[in-house]
């Protein structure tokens, strides 16, 4: 069975993937939150990487087929802002007034005189633009393993957003369309990665670098995608994509070799697993991806960073669900919501009919 038959956009596990991603991301960071490293580089490679990766290479093929399908730039540009931004800066506003201020309540400190001051409106409007530009709240958090930092999930979101433009971009001047693109893309990427020190942690890490390892899995998704009824959708494909992974993890860039295998592990598996229970609607993994951190951080200031990595990271995971869920409920589930209307409103303004004939035809489709 070939990808394209086998993808079904109303039964899959993609969701439900994304939030093991989420997930994953939370069990590489309950290692440097808790003062403890990684010994094995292979291992440190794919904590580091796999996680943030996966959601690069699921980004890439969703939002390859949400450009084709519907190529319209205002839609288009409003789901995007629409899925990224309430969330966002809600995300933002909770760690600059709450999260922060908490944390200097648990150290013994005056919460209001940190609220008072400007130093968490700073946070949150220097971070409005989506590059993570500050990374403390007044000074905190402090006297912990990782200081200084509130979020250190945040650096991914601009280069998110940059793919989203970036096929905007393509399909604006014709070449969204066409096959040939998404590889010619991947080969280049490869090849400036290729040419550059690979991504370390701890480590210095460059624009360049960023933008190659983004680049890597965002344009192996989008091959997936054009390429869906020529690529087979097998399991055990899935498990040789893995083991080479896994393999390639021995280099100092695994992804020059395994980005396409793990685009492919990524999107095959959740595609191909089609159980109701794991063809979720809730999509959490968002919010636990953007709250995770400064849960993880919020706990250490309370004294949690002594605990084992492994232990932590169930903690972690307990604590920041509750937020995650509420920020799909209240945040992101609304905000979505407004995409339907914003494209009804087009749709009728180009055929002339009622907003509401528009639509009652809308859901006869569904």
């Amino acid at each position: 069975m070939k990808l394209g038959t086998a993808f079904d956009p109303r039964n899959n596990a993609l969701n439900a993937l994304r939030l093991v991603l989420a997930t994953e991301v939370i069990l590489f960071h309950a290692f440097p939150v808790t003062g403890h490293a990684v010994q094995s580089p292979a291992v440190l490679q794919l904590l580091f990487s796999v996680g943030v990766d996966g959601f690069f290479a699921l980004s890439g093929f969703l939002i390859t087929a949400s450009w084709l399908r519907d190529p319209h730039v205002r839609d288009y540009l409003a789901a995007r802002a629409l899925r990224i931004l309430p969330g966002f800066y809600i995300c933002l506003a909770i760690t600059a007034f709450v999260i922060a201020p908490l944390s200097v309540a648990i150290q013994g400190g005056s919460p209001m005189k940190l609220l008072l001051s400007t130093a968490p409106v700073e946070y949150v409007l220097k971070n409005l633009g989506i590059i993570h530009l500050q990374f403390d709240v007044g000074g905190t958090p402090s006297d912990i393993p990782f200081a200084g930092i509130w979020n250190a999930s945040l650096w991914s979101l601009i280069w998110e957003l940059m793919c989203y433009l970036a096929v905007a971009g393509l399909g604006i001047v014709g070449l969204a369309k066409f096959r040939w693109v998404s590889p010619v893309i991947l080969v280049l990427a490869v090849a400036g990665a290729a040419m550059l020190p690979p991504l370390t942690f701890p480590g210095v890490w460059t624009i360049p670098q960023l933008a190659m390892r983004c680049a890597i899995m965002f344009a192996a998704g989008a091959v997936l995608y054009h390429w869906r009824d020529v690529i087979p959708a097998r399991w055990s494909l899935v498990a040789v994509s893995s083991v080479i992974v896994m393999a390639a993890s021995v280099m100092p860039d695994y992804r020059l070799v395994g980005g396409l295998p793990l685009a492919y592990a990524v999107v095959v598996s959740g595609i191909l697993v089609k159980k109701k229970r794991l063809n979720i609607r809730t999509d959490v993994s968002y919010g636990m991806y953007i709250y995770a951190f400064p849960v993880q951080q919020l706990l250490a200031v309370a004294g949690l960073s002594a605990m084992n990595p492994f232990l932590f990271f169930v903690v972690s995971v307990a604590a920041t669900l509750p937020l995650a869920a509420a920020s799909w409920f209240l945040v992101e589930k609304r905000a979505l919501s407004l995409k339907r209307r914003i494209k009804r409103r087009r749709l009728a303004a180009a055929s002339g009919a009622p907003l509401g004939e528009v639509a009652a035809a809308e859901s006869r489709q569904h």
